[in-house]
């Protein structure tokens, strides 16, 4: 990262810092509730940006008026319809039994004991004995415990398997997040005092009658999209993701435990949104008409860039059109004593550093990141070869908690960020494509705690089982087996990669030096890539 210190000084209209801090507060307020993608206040937050956006001139460009709905895959969910009787017995989902995460759907039925296991039959299996055998197993996985006896059950023709633990704690609860593929057959887990009270002698026999019913769990979210056509051949996409973390549900809080509270998401990232409309309201007022605009609040991005990945596979103009893409995320934190805003994707094009140059009015000092990628939605569009430039202020003590709030950002320090921009666009005085180069590729966070990598980008709106792989970086790991972009990675060594969380557990299970095989799903054919980190 490079370091260019600017200090001509710029007063800012009172207007200006007047309108962001009233967008500010109306997308921060607890009225919102966060604005966790596909609830009500994210809805809320939509139709405001999309009102402003129509106030302020813009058309629009959604494929449903301003809106661009999409849905996000948020796992599975256990049916109503799921039940369990022994002997007659009616027991209670949740407090008696469980389903396993990736359970097929189906019947059970049939008589079963403990100590024996007949074809055709459901199967009782007491996991204590295994438990007990790994217990000092550094390496042991229960996932793979639990998928190699059920793929042995289903070879001697189990019609129907109901785990339990005669001698140690519960260990296994539903995942709604589980990407795993469906078990061949239907899997229960039977909870130790349930196991207690309705199988108590492990001799006998019981009566089963079982139906799961497992189906997809969704949301729906939506892009906001406005469109100022100039009738110029090319358009230059401004973008600010409208979503953030609501009370924390998706486990993306830095407030862990706890009474659930609303992340207000001020800086992160109301204070972009507000940016894109006081940005849509100058662009449409300006006398520079050589490019078209199109200004997109996206959601989603808290998830995984989901809304910015969306549009960009499912756009409202041809990218082809595409100038350049302008991300704000987190800009309302400027330090008044420091001055200083990061940019990044500096390394997108080599037009960037003339065009800021040319940007007379700096109030502030700039460290330059080359990369075109990170963890926000400038990602998606350098995926599609377009050049992008990301301005953010900085992390702070309140990202992803609930102190994140409107009276804590600098809003003149927004309005810099805002003229800075406006005037980097105007005064892009050639009417053509500036060139695209490629950069080095830095990783988004986890929850997993690792020091290896294999260099891959995660394609985080992937709902199907194992990652997809959006990207891969020059002289790491994956590029160097010859893994592809698109390829979905299903297994790393022993452990299973279900999904992106399920990815970076097993990366932190390896060191450098260690070797390793990586098992890929490329056009349906399964292949074996050796991996050295």
């Amino acid at each position: 990262m490079m370091i260019a210190t600017v200090g001509y000084a710029q007063k800012q209209p009172k207007k200006l810092v007047s309108a962001l801090e009233k967008h500010t507060y109306f997308l921060a307020s607890d009225a919102l509730q966060g604005r966790r993608a596909g609830d009500p206040g994210e809805e809320k937050a939509a139709a405001y940006i999309a009102e402003q956006f129509k106030k302020n001139g813009l058309l629009p460009k959604g494929t449903a008026d301003y809106f661009q709905p999409f849905t996000i895959n948020d796992g599975r969910k256990v049916d109503p319809s799921t039940n369990l009787s022994i002997n007659g017995s009616a027991l209670q989902y949740g407090i008696d039994f469980e389903v396993l995460s990736n359970s097929s759907n189906g019947k059970i039925s049939g008589d079963a004991s403990p100590s024996i296991q007949e074809s055709n039959q459901p199967w009782f299996i007491d996991l204590a004995e295994a438990l007990e055998e790994n217990k000092e197993n550094p390496h042991f996985d229960l996932n793979n415990l639990l998928t190699e006896k059920i793929k042995n059950s289903h070879l001697k023709q189990a019609s129907g398997i109901l785990f339990f633990n005669s001698t140690g704690q519960d260990i296994i609860a539903f995942n709604s997040k589980d990407r795993a593929d469906q078990t061949p057959v239907p899997v229960i887990y039977l909870k130790k005092a349930a196991a207690a009270k309705h199988i108590a002698d492990p001799s006998a026999t019981y009566h089963i009658t079982s139906a799961v019913s497992l189906s997809p769990k969704t949301r729906s979210a939506r892009n906001v999209v406005g469109w100022i056509d100039n009738g110029a051949p090319l358009t230059i996409v401004i973008g600010a993701h409208l979503d953030h973390l609501g009370y924390g549900e998706d486990g993306n809080s830095m407030i862990k435990g706890g009474t659930p509270a609303i992340h207000n998401g001020a800086d992160d990232n109301a204070s972009g949104t507000a940016s894109l409309i006081e940005l849509s309201s100058a662009l449409k007022k300006s006398k520079q008409k050589k490019f078209n605009y199109l200004l997109i609040a996206f959601s989603a991005e808290e998830l995984g860039l989901n809304g910015s990945k969306y549009f960009v596979e499912n756009p409202t103009i041809s990218l082809n059109t595409v100038n350049y893409m302008i991300n704000m995320d987190m800009v309302g934190r400027m330090n008044d004593s420091t001055q200083t805003i990061t940019l990044g994707g500096y390394g997108t094009s080599p037009s960037w550093k003339n065009m800021i140059d040319a940007v007379k009015n700096k109030s502030f000092t700039i460290k330059y990141d080359s990369s075109g990628t990170g963890p926000s939605d400038h990602t998606s569009f350098y995926r599609k070869d377009i050049p992008v430039l990301f301005f953010f202020t900085g992390l702070h003590t309140d990202y992803h908690k609930p102190s994140d709030d409107a009276d804590k950002i600098n809003y003149i320090g927004m309005a810099k960020v805002v003229q800075f921009i406006q005037q980097l666009i105007e005064g892009d005085k050639p009417a053509q494509k500036i060139a695209f180069t490629k950069t080095r590729e830095t990783q988004t966070t986890t929850s997993a705690r690792f020091t290896v990598s294999m260099g891959i980008m995660p394609d985080y709106s992937y709902s199907g089982n194992g990652v997809r792989v959006d990207g891969v970086s020059d002289n790491r790991p994956a590029k160097k087996a010859g893994i592809l972009a698109g390829d979905i990675v299903k297994q790393l060594g022993d452990y299973k990669t279900s999904s992106v969380e399920a990815y970076m557990q097993a990366l932190s299970k390896f060191k450098k030096g260690d070797k390793t095989t990586a098992v890929v799903l490329r056009k349906e054919q399964e292949i074996y890539f050796e991996i050295v980190f």
